[in-house]
């Protein structure tokens, strides 16, 4: 087999007459490539596949890759489910369109949303390769089968390949999708199987293209200085000696951004010029002054103040069975307050685009989880329709959810059409982090009246923080839906349980981060478990079982949890929950517990996404209080398994993400202003500080696909605090745990 190379700007400028931007290539002839195979057409049974009359399979990657492998995986189900050759499979990433569904690459959802409709994609054209078979033999369609890129006869050996039925299979009806007929488990190839990534060899070669690689002929490079203040506006501006830099060609005033934000862009001062060192250079040398705003009075430490006061009143219920204030003031209690800080998402490769803007229509290249969202947010800043918006997705340095916010496309838009050229907005490590949109702040109570079996007989529990809901709607302060992310769906059978939401305003652009609100609520449940489990001086594993009870189906609704909806493809099963528990005890050795002073491990367990895992983390704690982490186990029940190692990977990262929150990352604020500016103060799990092990026990189950991506992070944070109590007998609350207090 050979290879065809493209170079990044020719990679940019061809679409292999699909309309839709290609990234990365698959070993295949290079003949596929060719304008006569390309001229007869291809055969497409539906959107997201097609052969060409060569027998190549082209199949549409609609989601975007940000290294989970997406890109990868959705296609191969199409193609076990077809029975083609991998080798002869092509992708060509989508453009943003809603022909395809949602393409919002967030949430945990790819796998979850899309394997059935990548299977009924697949089983849909071998069906029909199928009938085009029997048709040209005259024979009964059920002597006949796909077999890897071919359908052969069994009867009499004949074959015939792919595209050798294109023509044919084109003329028939498509079948209905509850016609057909999907291969067994065990008939698959490479669903469940470790596959390369296709984008591997580009991505080691240097080859790949990524929001920063994307050139335009005689494309202008933005950098933009932005209010320093949510709310603050321009209002005055001496831009002399910025003009006066060599290379840079215009400076450019952004409309002001109003409440609701959204994903609008914030406004601010951009600079243009021919190369970035140049904007970089002017952009310094601007003099912007900038309007007070109700946000200066933001300080992060007053606010901290703020959600913990509110979190011991009263709230609005969202769960409540049974009388906990009667139950809750008999017998022994306990209780305890969380705290977890402002988080910002910070992928390796911070917010880029490009935008061409000509004609009433936008043209955008960016690395962006959502292109959808971004024909949306261009159409309105240009005042355009989504339609009049073509979104290329290159691959992305990471996203954890910032990369589906695009207002950094929507910038390059308005600068293109102000300047009649092509733009690309760059954002630098200090944009990254000083205008993002946060992982909000948040505080917990728990209260528990404990029987004399050391388990809780009433549970309080309230959450307070500034909600995603308050960046479209600035009145907005209680968590909706978020409260929904572990702390209305406590596992445990107490007879006697509320849970509270308080409110809390936004004074930054709150939005989604690696398993939002799941971080700070499993962080209080599971933390306090553990504490209820000393109490109890009782084993962590046994205790955590015992909480949760026998094993059942938990209809949450019935146990008085509002606004939540019963799944029927994914029923909250508790069996489930126990067994990631007893396999990473197992699999850590729990029961052979480290000896040495200073070095323990912990136990914390946590339903997300409709996947449950269990972790195991051992921590080390020095003379002086620092922490280090040998060992992490992940049990993990995330249902159907389509890319094994994909999914290690994923809980790989989710620890070093995990622990990176646990211990060292934090985001402040004071007079409304971000402090932290690059990797020196807004510091994440380096060599010294990230697991040096991470071993990843997945269950096997043909239960549905449940979500991977974020469901790894939840259960790091508290096991390594109960690992610290453990090993030190100090229980911290509040994250970072940067430091363990030794004395007092």
């Amino acid at each position: 087999m050979s290879s065809t190379m493209l170079s990044r700007r020719a990679f940019l400028g061809s679409a292999a007459a699909t309309g839709a931007f290609v990234l990365g290539t698959r070993l295949v002839p290079v003949s596929v490539f060719s304008q006569d195979a390309l001229a007869q057409g291809p055969w497409e049974p539906g959107v997201y596949l097609a052969i060409l009359p060569d027998g190549l399979v082209r199949i549409i990657a609609h989601r975007s890759e940000m290294g989970t492998g997406i890109r990868t995986s959705l296609p191969l189900v199409v193609a076990d489910e077809l029975d083609a050759d991998w080798a002869r499979v092509t992708l060509v990433q989508a453009l943003g369109d809603k022909k395809y569904g949602s393409q919002n690459t967030d949430g945990s959802c790819s796998i979850r949303d899309f394997y059935e409709p990548m299977r009924v994609a697949g089983a849909t054209a071998r069906t029909m390769l199928e009938q085009a078979a029997a048709k040209t033999w005259n024979v009964p369609v059920a002597e006949v089968a796909a077999r890897n890129h071919a359908v052969v006869h069994g009867a009499s050996g004949r074959s015939l390949g792919f595209g050798d039925l294109v023509a044919t299979a084109r003329t028939l009806p498509v079948p209905a999708a509850a016609s057909l007929q999907f291969k067994k488990a065990e008939a698959y190839r490479y669903v469940g199987t470790p596959m390369p990534s296709v984008d591997l060899e580009a991505i080691v070669k240097g080859q790949a293209v990524y929001g920063a690689d994307v050139e335009r002929p005689g494309m202008l490079l933005a950098s933009i200085v932005r209010p320093p203040v949510l709310g603050s506006t321009l209002t005055s501006l001496d831009d002399g000696a910025a003009r006066k830099v060599a290379g840079v060609t215009d400076v450019v005033k952004l409309a002001e951004a109003t409440a609701p934000f959204g994903f609008k862009p914030l406004g601010g001062v951009a600079v243009l010029g021919t190369s970035t060192w140049a904007t970089l250079q002017g952009r310094k040398a601007l003099n912007a002054q900038w309007s007070a705003s109700p946000n200066a009075s933001f300080d992060s430490a007053t606010f901290r103040k703020t959600l913990v006061d509110v979190v011991h009143t009263p709230g609005r219920v969202v769960r409540t069975q049974g009388n906990v204030d009667a139950t809750i003031g008999v017998g022994p209690t306990h209780e305890a307050t969380y705290y977890t800080p402002m988080l910002a998402h910070a992928p390796m490769e911070p917010p880029m685009a490009v935008a061409e803007v000509t004609g009433g229509k936008a043209e955008i290249w960016t690395c962006t989880q959502n292109p959808q969202a971004v024909q949306d947010t261009v159409a309105q800043a240009l005042g355009i329709t989504p339609e009049d918006v073509t979104c290329h997705v290159t691959l992305l340095g990471g996203g954890f959810g910032r990369k589906s916010k695009p207002d950094y496309a929507a910038e390059a838009a308005l600068l293109a059409r102000q300047v009649g050229k092509p733009v690309k907005v760059v954002w630098t490590r200090e944009d990254d982090l000083q205008f993002d949109f946060f992982h909000a702040p948040s505080a917990q109570y728990l209260k528990a009246a404990i029987g004399p079996d050391g388990l809780p007989t009433a549970w309080l529990q309230r959450t307070a923080f500034p909600p995603i809901g308050s960046t479209f709607d600035e009145k907005e302060q209680y968590g909706g839906g978020q409260v929904n992310m572990g702390f209305t769906d406590l596992p445990y059978p107490i007879a006697n349980l509320r849970v509270e939401n308080n409110p809390a305003p936004a004074h930054v652009r709150i939005g989604w981060l690696r398993s939002v609100a799941h971080i700070h609520h499993a962080f209080a449940v599971q933390s306090f478990t553990d504490e209820l489990a000393a109490l109890a001086k009782a084993d962590r594993v046994e205790y955590l079982l015992r909480i949760i009870g026998q094993p059942r189906v938990i209809d949450l609704a019935a146990e008085g949890a509002k606004g939540v909806r019963a799944n029927p493809q994914h029923p909250f099963d508790t069996a489930r929950l126990r067994r990631v528990i007893e396999l990473v005890a197992e699999k850590s050795d729990w029961a052979k517990k480290p000896a040495a002073p200073g070095r323990a491990l912990g136990i914390a367990a946590h339903y997300s996404f409709f996947s449950y895992i269990a972790a195991v983390v051992e921590v080390e704690v020095n003379a002086r209080g620092q922490v280090k982490i040998p060992r992490v186990d992940v049990a993990v029940d995330a249902g159907t398994i389509v890319s094994p190692d994909r999914v290690a990977s994923q809980f790989e990262g989710a620890a070093v993400f995990g622990t990176s929150i646990a211990l060292l990352s934090e985001i402040t604020a004071r007079e409304g202003r971000i402090d932290q500016t690059n990797f020196a103060n807004y510091i994440l799990a380096r060599q010294d500080n990230a697991p040096k092990e991470t071993h990843v026990h997945v269950v096997k189950s043909t239960a549905p696909p449940a979500g991977v991506g974020e469901p790894g992070v939840p259960v790091i944070m508290p096991a390594i605090a109960n690992a610290i109590f453990a090993a030190t007998g100090k229980r911290l609350r509040d994250l970072p745990m940067r430091k363990v207090p030794m004395n007092g």
